[in-house]
This record gives C-alpha cells, sequence and structure tokens, in this order.
C-alpha cells in the first residue's frame, strides 16, 4: 500500500525553519495543545472546513453547512479543507522544485502539529530528501514516543526541539500534561550524537520570568549537542486562525515580551555557554 502522509501546508522561502532557505512542510496532529497555539489547524489529525467569513458572497450554495464535503462546492473559495493527504512520491516533487533555492545551508524541514505522529512518512520522506542531496530538519516537541524520533536520526541533519518550560507541574497545569517524556526524549537525542537547535516560546504568565528561564538555561547547559537556543517572543499572529476552524482561542493577553526583558534572557543563556540568536 502507498504510503501517505496529512499535511495542513507547504511553506516555501522559510528561513526561520533551521539553517538556510527552506520548504517547511506542516504535518497534521499534534500531541499537545498549548494554548497560544499560532498554528491551530495543526492541532487535530481530522480534515476540517475552514470558513473565511470576509469572502463569502452570500451565494447559498453550502447553505450555510461549512462542512468538508461542502467545502468543494464554495465558487468563492469561502469554504476550503484544512488538510490533504499526499503520497511520498508527490510531496518529494514539491520539494525538488525549490532545490535551486537551497544553496548550501537550506533545505527541508518537517514541522506542525507534531510531524512525529506520522513518523514512518516523515521517516521515508526524509530518507528520499537525503538521497537528492537534500538537507533535512524535523522541529518537534518531543512529546512523542523515542521510537519516533529514533526512526528519524539516520536521514536527518537538525533537529529544532522546542522546550516550553522545566518546571513539570506547570508544564501540567498549563499545557495539560507534564514534560518528563520531553526532557528525556531531549537527553537521549543529545546522547545520540545528534545537532540540536532549541526553540523556547516565551509566554506571559507562563514561562515569562527569570526563574524558569534560568532553569531552562541550566537544563541545556549540561547538553553537548545544543548548538544555539531561540527565544521566541509571544505574538497574536495566530489568532484569527481559530475562528476560520470553528474553535476559541484560550489565550487571549495582549501583553508583549519587551525588547530588553528578551535581551535579559537571552543574556542567561549566554553566561551558561549558549549561543542565541
Amino acid at each position: 500500500m502507498e504510503l501517505k502522509g496529512r499535511i495542513f501546508d507547504i511553506q516555501r522561502f522559510s528561513v526561520h525553519d533551521g539553517p538556510g532557505i527552506r520548504t517547511t512542510v506542516f504535518m497534521k496532529g499534534c500531541s499537545l495543545h498549548c494554548p497560544w497555539c499560532h498554528n491551530p489547524e495543526g492541532l487535530s489529525y481530522t480534515k476540517q472546513p475552514q470558513f473565511f467569513k470576509e469572502e463569502c458572497i452570500g451565494c447559498g450554495s453550502c447553505c450555510g453547512e461549512h462542512s468538508v464535503d461542502k467545502a468543494g462546492v464554495c465558487p468563492a473559495n469561502a469554504l476550503q479543507v484544512v488538510g490533504r493527504d499526499i503520497s511520498a512520491e508527490e510531496l518529494l516533487f514539491e520539494i525538488l522544485c525549490d532545490k535551486d533555492f537551497y544553496g548550501d545551508s537550506g533545505g527541508v524541514t518537517f514541522s506542525g502539529g507534531e510531524c512525529l505522529l506520522q513518523y514512518e512518512f516523515v521517516t521515508e520522506m526524509l530518507r528520499l530528501a537525503k538521497a537528492e542531496g537534500i538537507s533535512t530538519a524535523v522541529d518537534t516537541s518531543g512529546a512523542v514516543n523515542w521510537k519516533s524520533i529514533e526512526a528519524t536520526l539516520n536521514y536527518t541533519d537538525i533537529y529544532l526541539y522546542d522546550v516550553k518550560c522545566a518546571t513539570s507541574e506547570l508544564h501540567e497545569k498549563v499545557i495539560g500534561t507534564d514534560n518528563r517524556i520531553i526532557l528525556e526524549n531531549l537527553n537521549r537525542l543529545d546522547e545520540s550524537g545528534a545537532k540540536i537547535w532549541i526553540r523556547i516560546p516565551v509566554i506571559p504568565d507562563f514561562n515569562d520570568n527569570r526563574e524558569e528561564i534560568d532553569k531552562i538555561a541550566e537544563i541545556l547547559s549540561k547538553l553537548k549537542g545544543v548548538e544555539r537556543a531561540t527565544l521566541i517572543p509571544y505574538h497574536t499572529l495566530g489568532k484569527n486562525k481559530y475562528e476560520t476552524i470553528g474553535m476559541s482561542c484560550h489565550y487571549n493577553t495582549e501583553q508583549r515580551i519587551s525588547h530588553k526583558k528578551l535581551e535579559e534572557y537571552k543574556e542567561i543563556f549566554r553566561k551558561k555557554g549558549i549561543f542565541t540568536e
């Protein structure tokens, strides 16, 4: 049977998902449900209707029924489907179309959602990309079985690994599950000799304090494969997506992380010998 994966987007000319210019493939489905998620359309593996009310011309073709089945009849394309199944061959063709732009450092990154929930498909895509001489990256929360990460080791040049906080109780309170498996997998990944870039979202009323940031930096300082840590300030760029897929955004703070505070947090990592951008 032909191996297929379920994606919700392919982003070209991406410059924030690993080194160089990259094609980022967003896989559908996630093992975490962070309340500030800016890709809510990637949380569920299920295909979903997405309705853009500002595009609606009131033609009545969908009869007000915003379902996956009705998406194909909308002449204004106001009703769409989030999620499509794609074969490894089809996706490789999409990636190869961008190969001339990758240069010496760019390549393909698999993200999500949590891409390693579809690890068999992602592993095959990584293998095919490497066979074409394309650099590969995996963007993961680490909230998966170790075997899902282990399967990708031989075909992945760099891991973009999310660390949201160090305190297990805080992680469970806000995100709904503790971070034990995340930190265990990070240690095992480090022991495997992998190249790791850490990504830390800095979120108001969650990890936006020196104590929590220092704890994260202390954990990372003990790892030998961590090449850098990127602190990502909280933003609301994905907030409007929630309504389009019939969801509510449960993180509505308008607080912002100041540039000064972000630089102070970065200095905590630098003092522990961790490069930050």
